[in-house]
């Protein structure tokens, strides 16, 4: 069973990714940390039945880049988080990710998407396609501060997926994005409405499934982020007093 699309992956893809056999294939080499392209494969199943396998992402810790405004070897964590807070949304926008060991040692592993080489996420932003809105409105609360054209990953079906988060959720104003286009507009209900949910989750058991993977004063902060943009009911806007956009943007 191929569980790579990630479509419904529930906890037995969870599972797999937690304890699965990593197997590393290759190196994404563009990508400024290790990130090791991996299939995992299941514990041995009973007798006649077929292996569960899926493509993943692996990033040791120990291959992370030391970062001058974020703490040593938290990103894998940070990517975990992002996934956490993901489900909490039910936005789906966070691939199914883990904190585990690996062949080169604690690390996180998240399931590989395929993306629809037919969809442009470039024409999806120009055109404010609603799955590109609700990352943005995403990133705003996790307080991304790298979200390039390269780590939106469209599908079949018209999801979007939405990866690499190591360095969200600083205490500090980060939010760096390609996707601005939103600024200062009115947020929907529905948009209210799950903020609305997601602060009270983070009084009420996600700020401690948070806990083991940031700081006490990041999670502090993700709630003050939600309570400015419920208070506002806006997308908040670039801060003139540093970058808005990662370098590169793709």
């Amino acid at each position: 069973m191929d569980d790579r699309r990630g479509e419904h992956p529930g906890d037995a893809t969870l599972a797999l990714l937690r304890e699965g056999e990593l197997e590393v294939a290759g190196r994404l080499v563009a990508a400024s940390n290790a990130t090791l392209y991996c299939s995992v494969t299941a514990p041995p199943a009973p007798p006649a039945t077929p292996p569960r396998r899926a493509t993943c992402v692996y990033k040791p810790t120990r291959g992370e880049r030391p970062l001058d405004d974020f703490p040593d070897g938290t990103l894998a964590a940070r990517e975990v988080a992002a996934y956490v807070v993901s489900e909490a949304t039910g936005w789906d926008i966070v691939p199914p990710t883990v904190l585990r060991d690996g062949p080169y040692g604690a690390g996180m592993v998240q399931l590989w998407i395929e993306p629809d080489d037919s969809a442009d996420p470039v024409a999806l932003i120009q055109r404010g396609d609603p799955a590109i809105r609700r990352i943005a409105l995403f990133d705003a609360v996790v307080n991304n501060a790298d979200r390039k054209v390269g780590h939106l990953l469209p599908v079949a079906g018209g999801h979007v997926y939405g990866v690499d988060h190591g360095i969200c959720f600083a205490v500090a104003p980060k939010l760096r994005t390609v996707l601005w286009g939103w600024r200062g507009t009115p947020l929907t209900a529905d948009e209210l409405g799950v903020l609305e949910r997601l602060r009270a989750d983070l009084d009420g058991g996600l700020d401690r499934a948070l806990a083991p993977l940031l700081a006490r004063a990041e999670v502090a902060a993700t709630a003050r982020r939600v309570d400015r943009l419920l208070a506002s009911g806006v997308f908040p806007q670039p801060d003139p007093r540093r970058p808005a956009i990662p370098w590169p943007p793709w």
